[in-house]
């Protein structure tokens, strides 16, 4: 939540400026207009005192009025773009917006889209990189936690960019930046994945995501997130500052970049060593200690008998390296060195697990029928996937049609588990992007535990995309809300004991003594006995909704009273794919909630507390 002034001028801006007061949490109203004051809004007298004293305390200024007010106002104050707030101006109608000041950095050009929409008004932006839907290169660094460098100025850096040169984006590692950088990718930006595949000299402008330190002629922008771990063990004592030299000259050597260490590691013994807590201080990591048995649980590369008698374990730099990093593997493995004062240390660096680029298998919910329920992020993974195994019988074929040309697409309908592991085995190998494409949502008789079993035993990455779920799709169709103030503050998800038994605690007729909102999954062809369990608590008049492939083309749906439950299904020769709902929140709309009472506030909509000006 950032710390907004609204300045206004005229009556009509006051009025504009409560209404922005409303959307934004920490503002506050300084107006020259005669009002009543209150701890939110404030009569001032001279806005160039205003300026003078608070111009910095603010992250932004929202100025309503004319632009000329605006920008005499800040004229003086403005120092640099790292530093200064945000500035927007609105015109006291309300249909303009303007990004004034800060407009990347600052954020002003966020908050200018941000206040268009409020006020349903025109938003002015002048960023070129903005107005051509380009990355805004000098903010990419704070928006995902990475530190950056520049061969040249970022400002000659933004200029090639956004002019449109020939561009390299070399992707090294892999994390949610890097994902939206190859979703967003402009047309004049080709990617790689290693620097050996990239001829920089054939590009007027490099941009590197990663870890790695290199020479280039072309001008070049590296983003670092914070992704190596250091692993390292020394001689008692052993001089910090010959330490931290030795340590630079090491990432030096190995090309990895000091911006890019996340923390050092090493034995428990060495929890007090200065020169370690030196290196961590200066460059603002932690430094991070494991006992002998934390470390004896990684099988080192290069073990020493030495080590081993002396602090217990077979090595200290690789294994704490691989413990920070959540790694069995080393970019550089266990290396000693000897410094002037004829001390010895040793270090290790590994890539920290979650950066690094390999195959990967996403469960992913294909949400209720309809491709429109669709996640983003499911979308963005099936059409980015190198194979898809969906299960046919109940997710629409539609959805594999977003598979990138070459991928894989196979129906494991009429496949065994065995077999459909076997698939995803061979593209695992090939460091590949695999789908489980499930219906509705994973997590709800996804069939999924046993799936997971397998990966886990195999040391397999993966991931879950949670999706839409029939039963929203059914609340959706009805309109209902299943949570009613004083009607039902529960949903249960079940589905009846079959020739699959169900845990003895989880019997329907239990369940039904809350008379919650029932969704019953899996279960039309036990109606009968369903509706017999239901009627030994819910009243036989209450709401019932059976729904056929909600949300699918052909869908299907049937209100009534649970009393007709067994009728409707037997009259409409429903076998399989329906959802059951039974609750006296199907179709309620009377009672009302307390969230939007005027008589009801919380830290988003304050009491009102005037004071007498």
């Amino acid at each position: 939540m950032i710390k907004v002034a609204i300045l206004c001028f005229t009556d009509q801006g006051l009025s504009i400026a409560k209404t922005l007061q409303k959307e934004f949490y920490r503002s506050k109203i300084l107006t020259t207009r005669d009002t009543t004051s209150s701890k939110d809004i404030k009569q001032i007298d001279s806005v160039a005192e205003l300026m003078k004293n608070s111009f910095h305390n603010y992250d932004a200024w929202i100025f309503i009025g004319a632009l000329g007010i605006c920008v005499r106002s800040i004229a003086h104050h403005i120092e640099d773009k790292t530093t200064d707030p945000a500035v927007i101006n609105i015109d006291d109608q309300g249909k303009f917006v303007q990004s004034v000041l800060s407009g990347h950095i600052g954020r002003a050009n966020v908050v200018t889209k941000q206040i268009s929409k409020i006020l349903d008004a025109q938003a002015v932006i002048s960023t070129s990189s903005d107005l051509q839907e380009l990355w805004a290169l000098d903010t990419l660094a704070e928006r995902y936690r990475w530190k950056v460098k520049s061969s040249i100025s970022t400002n000659e850096i933004i200029s090639l960019f956004v002019n449109r040169k020939s561009t390299a984006l070399i992707l090294k590692t892999k994390d949610k930046g890097t994902q939206y950088l190859e979703k967003t990718c402009p047309d004049f930006v080709d990617i790689f994945y290693n620097l050996d595949d990239c001829d920089i000299n054939e590009y007027e402008l490099l941009i590197y995501i990663g870890y790695e330190v290199f020479d280039s002629k072309t001008p070049i922008i590296s983003y670092y997130p914070a992704c190596i771990a250091i692993g390292s063990g020394c001689a008692k004592d052993i001089e910090p500052s010959l330490l931290i030299k030795g340590l630079e000259s090491a990432l030096e050597k190995e090309n990895v970049a000091i911006e890019s260490v996340y923390a050092i590691g090493s034995a428990t013994i060495k929890n007090k060593e200065q020169a370690y807590l030196d290196f961590a201080k200066q460059y603002n990591i932690p430094f991070i200690t494991y006992s002998g048995e934390e470390l004896n649980t990684i099988t080192v590369a290069n073990p020493s008998e030495v080590v081993k008698k002396k602090v217990g374990v077979y090595g200290v730099s690789e294994a704490a390296a691989a413990l920070i990093a959540d790694q069995s593997t080393w970019l550089t493995e266990k290396t000693k060195v000897l410094t002037q004062s004829g001390k010895k240390f040793t270090y290790a660096f590994s890539l920290l697990s979650v950066y690094e680029r390999k195959a990967s298998i996403a469960i992913v919910g294909a949400g209720s029928g309809d491709p429109e329920l669709l996640t983003l992020k499911g979308q963005y993974i099936l059409e980015n996937a190198d194979c898809i195994l969906y299960a046919g019988s109940l997710v629409p074929e539609a959805l594999t049609h977003m598979a990138k040309e070459g991928a894989l697409v196979r129906n494991s309908a009429s496949m065994t588990l065995e077999e459909q592991v076997a698939i995803m085995d061979q593209y695992y190998a090939q460091g590949k992007s695999i789908v489980r494409l499930h219906s509705g949502d994973p997590s709800i008789y996804g069939a999924i535990q046993e799936q997971m079993t397998i990966f886990d035993e195999k040391g397999y990455e993966y991931y879950i995309v949670p999706g839409i779920s029939s039963f929203q799709a059914a609340a959706a169709h009805l309109k209902s809300e299943f949570t009613i103030p004083e009607i039902a503050q529960t949903i249960i998800l079940t589905r009846g004991e079959g020739n699959t038994p169900m845990p003895e605690h989880e019997k329907i007729a239990d369940m039904a003594k809350l008379r919650a909102t029932m969704c019953i999954f899996l279960s039309v062809g036990i109606a009968k006995k369903i509706q017999e369990q239901l009627l030994e608590h819910y009243p036989e008049d209450t709401p019932l909704a059976i729904l056929y492939r909600v949300s699918w083309p052909d869908e299907q749906v049937w209100t009534g009273k649970l009393s007709e439950l067994t009728t409707i299904i037997k009259e409409n020769k429903l076998t399989r794919t329906v959802m059951i709902v039974v609750g006296e929140a199907i179709g309620a709309r009377k009672n009302r909630s307390w969230l939007y009472d005027d008589k009801w506030h919380h830290i988003f909509r304050k009491k009102e507390k005037t004071i007498q000006s």
